[in-house]
């Protein structure tokens, strides 16, 4: 069963099929016409060149019926109804255009039935030619048609698959947040409490309300990190350091939106809430030839799960997270890496180096 096409495209489609179906029988006409002059025939001879192309026109009109109609048939009955139909134009075409004909050439009549069907297979190669390129247009354009769907139905399916991964924020650090909040209340301490409800508020906004889809610059990014660690400077006070160390060329480097938060995220939670004297959290961005090389890196205790290859796939959500985030938008053109750095982890990001005023060199 096809599938409707939009009006503006079946508009198009049409007026392409009228200007190919009009030009090449027009054109059919005008090799009869140069041939009759080629040969000597007389001034009012134009009539059966035009006779027979008018009436291939029509009778290939019919047939077009015939095909769209019959179309979703099995290969082997199409193949038979269509050359039937096509034996049955050349018949209705010669019998037409032989009629004008004798009045110029009155042996060209048939003299027995073996002869008026040998005539009318005169123009069998001509309906056929017709045939041959309407199926072969329709076959294209209908490769086309399913190319776009499977195309478009792989890009929803990319963008599904970014938003779902895009918005699994980790419960605990609602939780931790919230009861952070709750326990400010208990002490009095509300200009902190509020302080921390509406760090809490900008973050959820800014969160939801960007796009998975779309990109933003590493300024941007580190703005929206920017408002995730000021919530987390107020439970930790002190306890969370924080460094970075941004080439200058990198500022305005794409990368997908929040890519670096659950990286933060799994740092802060591991190597800061864990440890009574806290930690070291440090962002570092810089450029290596065409790719953007973004780096998380902490100073606790390291991970165990690590091994020579780095960390397993299906260990760490958020690294897990940011791993299929890449791969969906960049496939083998971005990478991520996990080593222990004694003390601590570093989390290292490659992609493609693409800025906002285009595609680096």
């Amino acid at each position: 069963m096809s599938l409707a096409l939009p009006r503006p495209l079946e508009l198009h489609r049409q007026g392409l099929f009228w200007l190919l179906h009009l030009g090449g029988w027009g054109g059919y006409f005008a090799l009869g016409y140069l041939q009759a002059v080629a040969h000597g025939k007389p001034a009012g001879y134009w009539m059966v060149p035009f006779t027979a192309a008018a009436t291939g026109a029509v009778a290939t009109l019919g047939l077009r019926m015939l095909l769209r109609r019959c179309w979703d048939m099995p290969p082997a009955r199409l193949l038979a109804l269509v050359m039937a139909a096509v034996l049955a134009c050349s018949v209705v075409i010669d019998t037409i255009t032989r009629g004008v004909l004798v009045g110029f050439c009155e042996t060209c009549a048939p003299i027995n039935h073996v002869s008026r069907l040998a005539y009318s297979l005169n123009y069998i190669y001509v309906v056929l030619a017709w045939a041959g390129l309407y199926t072969g247009i329709k076959l294209y354009r209908q490769l086309q048609d399913e190319t776009k769907r499977v195309l478009a139905a792989r890009g929803m399916a990319h963008q599904a698959q970014l938003k779902m991964l895009r918005y699994q924020l980790n419960p605990h650090f609602l939780f931790n947040t919230l009861n952070a909040i709750s326990t400010l209340v208990l002490d009095r301490d509300n200009a902190t409490a509020n302080r921390m409800v509406q760090g809490l508020s900008s973050f959820l906004r800014h969160s939801l309300d960007s796009d998975p889809m779309q990109r933003v610059t590493l300024r941007q990014e580190l703005d929206a990190l920017t408002l995730y660690l000021d919530i987390e400077k107020v439970r930790f006070a002190e306890r969370l350091r924080i460094e970075t160390e941004i080439d200058e060329k990198c500022w305005r480097a794409l990368l997908p939106s929040l890519l670096l938060q659950p990286l933060v995220e799994n740092a802060i939670k591991y190597a800061v809430a864990k440890r009574v004297e806290g930690g070291l959290l440090r962002i570092e961005a810089s450029r290596n030839g065409a790719q953007l090389v973004l780096r998380v890196i902490d100073d606790g205790p390291g991970c165990e799960a690590l091994g020579n290859g780095g960390l397993q796939p299906g260990n760490g959500v958020g690294l897990r997270n940011t791993r299929e985030r890449l791969q969906v938008l960049y496939g083998e053109r971005a990478s991520v890496a996990v080593r222990n750095r004694r003390p601590g982890i570093e989390v290292t990001l490659q992609l493609p180096l693409e800025t906002a005023s285009g595609i680096s060199e």
